[in-house]
């Protein structure tokens, strides 16, 4: 069962570096904008660890911690408090309050892994199989996801594809990102299987609500056209011609 991470700031992109850190390991991460929310939200929620930046809006990290403390429930989940280098004070407060393991602003993804590693055992992901075989199709190039097909398209590819593309999209989304190429200037062979693929990625990427583009060569695009589900699919004659239509 994955470890339960809430994560409370105020700000985006701490929330967002703190998600991104913890995405290589059997974690699940819940959010929460200001102490009020994440005192809740860990009364809801029960989780193995909570990071806690000290100051923010309605309630702040210092009385969020406070409560934590007086709640049988949940004053023996372990905290991680994030307090900005000039809040020395702070650090001392939190440190009476029983809080061993503080994090100075600005910090690294790294950083905080290693600071909960000294509190719980994570573990890493299983699936490593799967995660080489998306980089085996997918890069990011200029803030793109860029999903490159082989030159010839099987089944079997096209099935493993189709299983990647949903969780690609969601990393994505996790990422803050919007814009996805399907590269198919590689593709020498057009037939069922990369018609069908093609149509699969398009309407993934559409439910998705991701801005997708894509690029391939004038022979393929004529192929392309002779097939009614692609026909009217604008195509762009090259990977830079495509990134430049964002």
């Amino acid at each position: 069962m994955p470890l339960k991470v809430l994560t409370v700031d105020d700000s985006k992109t701490i929330r967002m570096i703190v998600k991104k850190a913890f995405k290589p390991y059997d974690c699940e991460l819940v959010e929460a904008e200001n102490g009020q929310l994440g005192l809740d939200t860990a009364t809801r929620e029960k989780p193995d660890l909570i990071i806690l930046d000290i100051t923010m809006p309605v309630m702040t990290g210092i009385e969020m911690l406070e409560r934590l403390k007086k709640d049988d429930e949940l004053k023996a989940i372990p905290v991680i408090m994030l307090t900005a280098e000039s809040g020395k004070d702070n650090v001392m407060q939190i440190v009476k309050m029983g809080v061993q393991n503080y994090i100075v602003k600005p910090f690294k993804g790294e950083q905080l892994i290693e600071r909960v590693q000294s509190v719980l055992k994570l573990e890493e992901k299983s699936g490593k199989d799967t995660a080489g075989a998306a980089e085996k199709y997918f890069k990011i190039q200029d803030s793109i996801t860029i999903l490159r097909l082989p030159p010839k398209i099987t089944r079997p590819i096209g099935v493993e594809v189709e299983g990647l593309i949903g969780s690609r999209l969601k990393d994505m989304k996790a990422d803050g990102l919007s814009k996805f190429i399907l590269d198919l200037t590689g593709v020498k062979e057009t037939n069922m299987s990369p018609i069908k693929l093609i149509i699969q990625v398009i309407e993934k990427c559409g439910a998705a609500k991701v801005h997708t583009r894509v690029a391939g060569t004038a022979v393929l695009k004529e192929e392309l056209q002779e097939f009614a589900e692609t026909s009217s699919l604008p195509i762009h004659d090259s990977l830079e011609a495509a990134k430049s239509q964002f």
